[in-house]
Order: C-alpha cells, then structure tokens, then sequence
C-alpha cells in the first residue's frame, strides 16, 4: 500500500487506546478548563481539595501551599497521608494508583469520605500527567515513603527514606511548559491567596498558609499569608461586605443539617441597590446557581413576605412585592455539603439535586423566623428597605420600558452616535467602547469599517454601585450601550434577568486613555458590565485594549513600548539618540498608529476580562466603586504597578 493510501486508510489501527494519563497530557483543556492561567492555577486547587477532603472527613487542621522560586508548587497537609501498602488489584503502591491513574482514589469509597470537593473529580493524577516533575512524600505508619514522576511516569518504585513521628502528604509539582504553551508558568499570589482564603471561610477550624518564595518584604522575610476563620460564612460575610455600610449590627446565620443535607447560610444587609448571592456545593463556586440557591430564594422570600404583611407596613403599596425586592442589598453565602452532587449548566456549575431545595428553603425559613422575633429594630428596617426597592423596582420598569420603546423606535433601533460595522454575524464582529468623542473620532477612521463598530462614551459613565436602579436604565450613556448591543433586561418573572439572545457582538472592547483617568473610566464599564451584565464577561465576550505608552524613534527605526521596562529595552537597543513620545491619551496616535497598535488583530494586544473568583471580584468592586476611601487608597497604592485593571 503507497503512503498516501496509508494516509486515507481508515482500520482498526487508526483507531487509539489512551490510557488515562496520555489522554490528560493530549486533552489537557477537558480536565483543567484551558491550558491558560486558569488551568496552570487549577492544578494548585485539586492538589489542595485533597487535604481539604481529608480535614472535611476530620483528619487534617493544617495546610501549607508554597510557591518556590522556580514557580513549582509544595502543598503539605496534617491528613492520614495517602495509603502505601500494596493494591491488591494493581499490584503496586497505593500512592502509585492514586498518582497515575484517573479517577483513582479514596473519594469514590464513601467510608473514607462522605463528602470530596473538586469539580472534575480528576484530583492529583491529573496535575501529575501535566507537570514536568512531581515529587509526592508521604508521612504514615512511622515512616516517610516518597516517590517521583515526570509527566505522569514514575521514575522508581515507592521507597522508604526515613523515620517520622507525624502523619501527612507533601506533594511538590512543577507544570510543564509544553503543556501551558499559552501562559508563562509564573502564579499569581493574588489568585492563590483569593481561592484559599475563600477555602479558609468556607471550612471553618482549618488554617491555610500561603508562602511566595519568590518574594522578601522589607524584614526579609519570605511574602505570605495565614488564612483562618473560627466563625466560617458570618466572616465572610462580613469580609465581603467590609467596603459598604450594614442595616444591621449582626450578621444573620445558620448552621446545621436538614433533612441530612448539611447548610450553612449566612446573611446581612446593606445600604447598596445590589445583590450578592454567593453559592457554594462542596467549596465548589455554583455561580450558575442550582437547587440550593432555588431554596434560599424561596425561603427568604416567604418569610419576609409574611413577616411584612403581618406588619401592615406595605398595607399602603398600590402593587406587589417581588422576590427581587426582598434580595436587594443583600449580601449572602449559601454553602451545602452533597454526598453525591449532580451538577449542570454550561460550566458544570449549577447544582441539579432536587432534595437539596427543601432543605435549604427550611434552614432559612426557621434562621429568618428566630432573627426577626429577636430583633424587631432590624425587622422593621429591612421590611423598609424592600418597601423602598419595589418603589424603585415600579420606577425602573418604567425606565426600562422607555429603553426597548426607544431601541423600536429609533433608526434601526441603534443610537445616534453609534458608527457600526457592515458584517452581520455577531461572532466576527467587534464593539469598541471609546472614552471620548476625540479618541471615538480617531478609532473610527483607523478601525477596519467591515467588522469593528465603535460607540463614543461621553466622559466618566455612571458609578452603578451608588445609583438606583431606575438611575442606571435612565442613563443616557447606559441606553446607548444597551441599544447598542441589542441586549435586553427584565422579564416578568425575574427584573434583573438578562437576554442575550440577540447580541450583536461577540467582541465588546473597552478603549481608554493609558492613564489614572483612563482605569477610572474603564473600571466604571467593567463595574456596569459586572453588576447588570455579568453573562457577558461569564461567556468571555468582554476585553481591555492595551494602547501604548510610549513610542521610542533613532532614525528610520521606531517601535512602540507598553511599560517603561520595555521602553527601556528598547532604548538600550536601538542606543543614543532616542526620541520618546508618551501618549497621554488615545486622541495624541493617529488613526494609523492607532490601528497599528490597537486594533490590528494580527499585532494588538488585548485582555480578556474574567472572572477568577467571583466573591473576591465583587469585594474589589464594592472597593473601588463604594463610599469607603481608605480601602481604595490602600488597593490602588498596592496594585499602581499595573497601567490598567484586569479583573
């Protein structure tokens, strides 16, 4: 048979049997999401679910995650340490199995553990098959046993190497660079330290440290944090809600098992107009929501309603209340415990069991009971403020009604100032959202007319964090956007729900000026897209331009510099006689040079928007958009390094 016969010919040899641990390396997006930041970060967190599982079965109170100077991780616990006798069935070392082999382990075996976090269920075989080296090291049964791996194969049998008088596993993992072509292997300890302490909140009684050896402070000392919490969701809760002003002096909160699903909720009150629901299934982030959310809804709703009606203080409200009403700012953490959780939903995010509802609506009908016979002051101010949000809510429909009116009636239901793109297939097309009409001016004569649409925004946007509602759909700058996108809100069962069935770009992208001015205005969108468009960013629709800063010419040669480091280097290159210009803003670059740099898709570069942890990203944005000035001092002084905020 000739090659090109061989090429076409399709047998039972064409067809390959991976084992579990090539397919990871050959399908790595499967298991960890993407090869990008997320996953590189990912493979931190199924290391640390496994000490997580061990201190949830009540064996493990300390767990220590290091970053190294060469961005390899170290993640030690107290636990039992992982099993190394020998497997019957495979006949090697249990650490070996567990290590190599794909959804092996001590979850699946319910008299280990009842409950096991992790999403993808693939634990640390997975990181093993995606890191270059690994080194697992196990304290148990008065020895300490080790064994090492590269990409996923052992390079010696499990051996003893001392004597221990501690239990535990110490688990040293290096990803490998061929894996995470699309990202540096270089962590970010923000991110760490976010999901961590979220862990630390999550699973009350556990201490978490975090050490980046990469990093001294002024002492010498090794950067690091140490995550703790005796008091689990209520101080979380209040660490959520620390930038914005409580109802109430305490936080509302339960404990215990229902129906033996295990629930914890906790709960408070704030002067905002936003909801912040934070669901959570084995420290498993829901944020499509599910059952359990479902049942938080329903029980809240309930008993407030019948708390307000027996008051007679909506007595006087010419139209009903809503669910919505009685979640305005509201700040809560729903957190359950599911010995066999089903989940759903486009992420696998969405809790689907049915018997987890009763059992959430019950622990919070009974938690809002107790606290509102206790505490009249607070019951009455919260019946007050729902009062006041269905008032807001009736003058918001009212707005939003003006908005479809005005997108029916306008000229192809588009704003005036809107210079749209000729291609009509939402997935190629592109939105630049530009501060200025200069900069917009400037952008539509460099931009590529065919898939780039470009909508000018007149000076700093409304803070959505301090407006009501109706103020945000009455906006002007805020129609436009809407309109523009031909995305719509509010339906008759939920005011705040979003349809995105008809949006007419896949690209929506934030252009500012590279200056204080510029974040501030391109925090304000991304503050806007957060709380009333989140969809949007979830579905990676939402992206920051990196316009330059500088460019650096000697001669004919010219090249452009996007911090001061490459600036630098590139002075150093091109050597003496170096003319600089720095671009103050958007509207000092040609149209040309603005392409070029900007909006060329073969040479710009742009940031998409995502959202890592989804509470830590609703703290910052109450931060930087709340009322509390020295938290937003104190962030802005840490983070000046960058030139824009990425969230």
């Amino acid at each position: 048979m000739s090659e090109e016969a061989k090429k076409h010919n399709y047998s039972a040899d064409s067809i390959q049997a991976l084992e579990g641990m090539e397919h990871v390396r050959m399908r790595p997006s499967m298991y960890i999401g993407d090869v990008g930041v997320r996953g590189l970060h990912h493979l931190v967190y199924e290391v640390v679910d496994n000490s997580i599982d061990e201190a949830l079965a009540g064996h493990c109170d300390t767990i220590k995650v290091t970053i190294n100077e060469d961005n390899s991780i170290t993640t030690e616990d107290n636990g039992r340490g992982i099993p190394v006798g020998m497997h019957k069935k495979e006949g090697v070392s249990a650490l070996e199995v567990v290590m190599t082999k794909i959804g092996a382990g001590g979850k699946f075996d319910k008299d280990s553990y009842k409950v096991s976090g992790g999403l993808h269920g693939v634990g640390v075989s997975c990181v093993n098959a995606l890191s270059e080296h690994l080194k697992a090291t196990v304290h148990r049964e008065g020895k300490i046993w080790e064994q090492e791996y590269e990409r996923g194969k052992t390079l010696y049998p499990v051996k003893t190497v001392g004597d221990s008088d501690k239990t535990g596993t110490l688990v040293t993992f290096k990803p490998d660079p061929t894996i995470f072509t699309q990202t540096e292997i270089e962590y970010n300890y923000d991110t760490l330290a976010s999901r961590l302490r979220e862990l630390a909140f999550l699973n009350k009684g556990i201490t978490i440290t975090l050490t980046d050896r990469r990093h001294k402070n002024e002492k010498g000392e090794f950067e690091g944090e140490t995550f703790h919490s005796e008091n689990g969701l209520t101080e979380f809760v209040k660490y959520l809600d620390g930038n914005r002003e409580p109802l109430m002096q305490s936080v509302i909160a339960f404990e215990g098992d229902k129906n033996g699903v295990p629930v914890e909720v906790a709960m408070i009150y704030n002067t905002s107009y936003a909801e912040n629901l934070h669901s959570y299934v084995n420290n498993i982030n829901t944020h499509e929501g599910g059952t359990h959310l479902t049942g938080f809804r329903r029980g809240l709703t309930h008993t407030l309603k019948k708390y307000a009606d027996s008051s007679g203080l909506t007595d006087k409200l010419k139209f009903d209340i809503s669910g919505d009403d009685f979640r305005e700012g509201l700040t809560a953490i729903i957190s359950v415990k599911v010995a066999e959780p089903q989940f759903e939903g486009q992420t696998k995010t969405k809790l689907g069991n049915r018997e987890v509802s009763a059992s959430v609506s019950q622990a919070v009908s009974e938690m809002l009971t107790d606290y509102l016979e206790e505490h009249p002051d607070d019951a009455k101010t919260i019946v007050q403020k729902v009062i006041l949000a269905a008032q807001a809510r009736h003058a918001a429909q009212k707005a939003r009604e003006m908005v479809q009116r005005k997108t029916v009636m306008s000229i192809g239901g588009l704003p005036g100032k809107l210079t749209d793109c000729s291609e009509q297939d939402p997935e190629k097309c592109e939105l630049y959202l530009v501060e200025g009409d200069s900069a917009g001016g400037t952008a539509k004569a460099g931009r590529d007319r065919n898939f780039q649409a470009i909508l000018p925004l007149r000076g700093k946007i409304l803070n959505v964090e301090k407006a009501m509602q109706h103020k945000v759909f009455e906006n002007e700058e805020i129609k436009n956007i809407f309109t523009a996108l031909g995305v719509t809100i509010g339906t008759e069962e939920d005011s705040k729900a979003l349809n995105i069935s008809k949006l007419r770009y896949h690209k929506i992208v934030i252009m500012c000026d590279a200056d204080i001015d510029g974040s501030h205005i391109a925090t304000l969108i991304l503050t806007f897209f957060f709380r009333y468009m989140k969809e949007l960013i979830e579905n990676g629709h939402i992206y920051i331009a990196t316009p330059p800063l500088y460019l650096v010419r000697r001669g004919a040669k010219k090249r452009y510099a996007w911090s001061d480091k490459e600036r630098d280097e590139i002075i150093a290159e091109f050597g003496d006689g170096c003319k600089i210009q720095r671009y103050k803003g958007l509207g000092e670059m040609n149209a040309e040079q603005l392409w070029d740099t900007t909006m060329n898709p073969e040479f710009r570069t742009m940031r998409q928007v995502q959202i890592e942890n989804g509470s830590e990203a609703d703290r910052i944005f109450s931060m930087l958009m709340g009322d509390e000035v020295p938290p937003r001092r104190d962030f802005i002084e840490k983070n000046a390094i960058y030139a824009n905020i990425d969230a």
